[in-house]
């Protein structure tokens, strides 16, 4: 498998999403170890530091899957935000644990739906808190 890319995370993402996990048996989300160790990879910053080409919680991001070559524009959220609008997904979906702090350019091998892999590349940020001047939202 190809070596991860870096991730940078904003100190506020990771005390949320490490607060939501602590909160939730695995037997709740099979994926709960694969989010974690991203977490304890992560450069974790202030998040007045994230640079703008990053993905934070509550960015909207262009991706694709390379696998399918189909691409998407979605917004990384909190399950408290999932709202059934087919423009977000959750930080506990596959997809949304692999683009989180990942960089424009970047792609991801991450465990898909059912387990079976998928390589999630990030084409574009489209809107990004931190840049926007939202350090706390």
């Amino acid at each position: 498998m190809a070596r991860k890319p870096q991730i940078i995370l904003s100190s506020l993402d990771v005390d949320r999403i490490e607060a939501l996990l602590a909160a939730m048996p695995t037997s709740v989300f099979p994926g709960k170890a694969e989010l974690q160790a991203e977490l304890d990879r992560a450069d974790v910053v202030a998040p007045e530091e994230i640079p703008a080409n990053v993905v934070t919680m509550n960015s909207t991001v262009q991706f694709a899957i390379a696998e399918t070559g189909k691409e998407f524009r979605l917004t990384l959220v909190y399950p408290r935000d999932m709202d059934g609008s087919a423009d977000k997904i959750s930080i506990l979906a596959p997809v949304g644990g692999a683009l989180l702090g990942l960089s424009v350019g970047d792609e991801l091998a991450w465990p898909g739906p059912g387990g079976k892999p998928m390589t999630v590349r990030v084409k574009d940020i489209l809107y990004q808190p931190e840049s926007a001047g939202e350090l706390h939202r």
